[in-house]
């Protein structure tokens, strides 16, 4: 069978990310345990997530030109081979993030800027995007998410809803997260309205809104211990993507994608607890 063709499009960080003892207090010196540096952010651990599958990814980013940007690219470009990197390269700074996850394993985000995004000015190969099974958006410039929309399927991050509204166009999910006030608009708040819209609510099922109804899905269940929940959604995102990609009706793609956001709490780090995916 022939391999599907993926893109992301959006941010990658600069993410250090350690373990703490407790939730710091005003006057705290903070120790981070167990601290490393990654390629995070939403695309960026989206993009991890889509790696562990046997698709031609694309990924569609913006790098700084700095120490921290040339560490994202480098690490971006150790990819493998079926995996290529569309990087435009600014003369800023790169954003670089801290991640704080707690005994409990919940995480707390520190970030130094907005992330960097790549533009449809960018010199950038846009026209493959319309070559693509599925596209998961969460870049910032509209006439970009225009060019993603060539795509077979199209996913969009609910964080990017006025990007949405200035694009003017209908992705075909929107995702985002119930207990998160930047993503959790209900389905009439978008014009045009997506073909589904997704909640995920932590433990909790899964909610699905249309324009025809709402219905739920059961999570998968969580480890025993949550080490970390840094990378939940975006893994999540990434497998619906993927699953998304192959026809499956959103329901049945919500259900597969699950486990691989549960998969990621087992650690604080992402990226080794990453399942691999395979064609439904």
């Amino acid at each position: 069978m022939v391999a599907l063709r993926i893109a992301v499009v959006g941010h990658v960080e600069h993410v250090t990310l350690g373990r703490t003892d407790g939730v710091p207090r005003p006057g705290d010196i903070i120790h981070l345990q167990e601290a490393r540096f990654l390629p995070g952010g939403g695309g960026g651990l989206a993009f991890a997530q889509l790696c562990r599958s046997d698709a031609e990814l694309h990924l569609f980013t913006a790098v700084g030109s700095d120490e921290a940007g040339q560490a994202v690219a480098a690490r971006l470009q150790a990819a493998p081979a079926r995996v290529h990197i569309h990087a435009a390269v600014r003369p800023d700074a790169h954003p670089r993030v801290v991640v704080i996850v707690d005994e409990n394993g919940q995480r707390t985000i520190v970030v130094t800027a907005p992330p960097l995004q790549p533009a449809a000015g960018d010199p950038l190969p846009w026209s493959l995007l319309g070559t693509c099974d599925a596209v998961y958006f969460t870049g910032a410039d509209p006439a970009s998410l225009r060019c993603a929309r060539a795509a077979r399927r199209l996913i969009v991050t609910a964080r990017r809803a006025a990007v949405i509204r200035d694009a003017a166009v209908a992705p075909d999910l929107i995702i985002g997260s119930l207990s998160d006030p930047r993503e959790n608009a209900p389905l009439e708040t978008y014009a045009p309205p997506p073909g589904a819209l997704v909640l995920t609510d932590g433990p909790r099922p899964v909610r699905i809104f249309t324009v025809h109804g709402s219905e739920q899905v059961a999570p998968p269940p969580s480890p025993a211990l949550v080490r970390g929940d840094y990378g939940a959604g975006d893994s999540f995102a990434g497998a619906l993507t993927f699953f998304t990609a192959h026809g499956l009706p959103v329901g049945e793609s919500c259900r597969r994608a699950g486990p691989f956001g549960a998969a990621v709490l087992r650690g604080i780090d992402p990226l080794p607890n990453q399942l691999a995916l395979s064609a439904p």
